[in-house]
């Protein structure tokens, strides 16, 4: 594989038999997180799997959220909002696709429910007053949005979003996104399992390792004994 350039933000990758090289690496310092409360609007969904799709800037550090998560059953990254052609990581650098990194995740609503996602994506895993940006990356496919599968998930995001901006958690006004689900594309397989694979890669360390601490400093009950698949 021939290399790939990143954002400056996540400098410059070399893709080679599924190995990933870095060039920079960052001092570790975590992230601020936020404890919101439990979401107001929560009803119990009877059934064994379910599916989310969420965006949160860099897919690899919410992917290693999620897959921290109890009642988590597998994430993957990959690509929301634009179209088969430009699912692909080099055509969505210049913003242009439509494209967000996003995370599908499949889990077990009887264990972890959909408003206890949500509160975990804006806790620990992405900043929901920042516009087409999170963290060191910057442009549209780093934004953050909650893509909701179904009627039920609309009204809980919905509803999460006002309880949180009425409660005051944050100094700026919340501006994420509900987007209307089209397709989720699975990502390239280097982005797989990308921060259990390299821990200790200085991207990760620096952006995504903090929001994983943090999830288990804030949330310890929700925390799976080992990462999902």
């Amino acid at each position: 594989m021939t290399p790939t350039r990143m954002t400056f933000a996540r400098h410059v990758i070399v893709a080679l038999a599924g190995v990933a090289i870095f060039t920079h690496v960052w001092p570790a310092q975590a992230e601020p997180a936020v404890k919101l409360p439990a979401a107001a609007v929560d009803p119990a969904v009877n059934a064994k799997r379910a599916t989310a799709v969420l965006a949160g800037g860099c897919f690899w550090g919410i992917e290693g959220v999620f897959q921290n998560v109890k009642g988590v059953i597998s994430v993957e990254s990959g690509y929301h909002g634009g179209s088969a052609a430009t699912a692909k990581y080099e055509r969505t650098h210049d913003g242009k696709s439509g494209h967000a990194e996003a995370v599908r995740i499949v889990y077990d609503p009887t264990k972890v429910s959909y408003g206890t996602l949500l509160r975990i994506l804006f806790s620990v895993g992405a900043d929901p007053t920042l516009r087409n940006r999170q963290g060191p990356d910057v442009g549209s496919q780093y934004r953050a949005a909650i893509v909701p599968m179904d009627a039920n998930q609309r009204r809980v995001a919905t509803a999460y979003l006002a309880q949180i901006a009425k409660g005051k958690y944050y100094k700026n006004p919340i501006v994420v996104p509900i987007e209307s689900y089209k397709t989720f594309y699975r990502a390239e397989a280097y982005h797989q399992d990308f921060m259990k694979r390299n821990p200790t890669n200085g991207y990760i360390v620096r952006w995504d390792a903090p929001k994983v601490a943090a999830l288990k400093r804030l949330y310890p009950n929700l925390v799976r004994a080992t990462p999902a698949p």
